[in-house]
């Protein structure tokens, strides 16, 4: 079992790679949302907060989430560090996010811009 501060830490790094990719930026300059991520086998919570292309992170819950990622902490730490897709675990139920087909889709392409297939 991952802990709260290997999840902080994953969520960090995706934050940085996140904000040092211009691209994404721009393709999300339009997409303002809050993502809270939340460990299902221990205490944490974490928020990402995308607004005008720019993300922020913060412990905690933050405001009312548009997505909702849920999954056991080893599953989330190894994807935000893109150890892993998020594919097979949503696949097999281990990953369970909720929220819009579009604003779940539009998550999916920044992870895969960010880590890659």
């Amino acid at each position: 079992m991952a802990t709260h501060g290997e999840i902080t830490e994953s969520l960090q790094a995706f934050h940085k790679s996140y904000q040092e990719n211009e691209r994404l930026k721009l393709m999300n300059k339009d997409w303002n949302r809050t993502v809270l991520v939340i460990a299902n086998d221990l205490e944490s919570a974490h928020t990402l907060a995308l607004k005008e292309g720019e993300m922020s992170f913060q412990e905690g819950r933050q405001g009312d989430p548009d997505l909702t990622v849920i999954s056991d902490s080893d599953t989330l730490a190894d994807m935000f560090f893109g150890d892993i897709t998020p594919i097979e675990p949503y696949l097999n139920g281990t990953l369970k996010i909720i929220g819009s087909e579009d604003d779940i889709t539009r998550l999916d392409f920044i992870t895969l811009l960010i880590w890659g297939e």
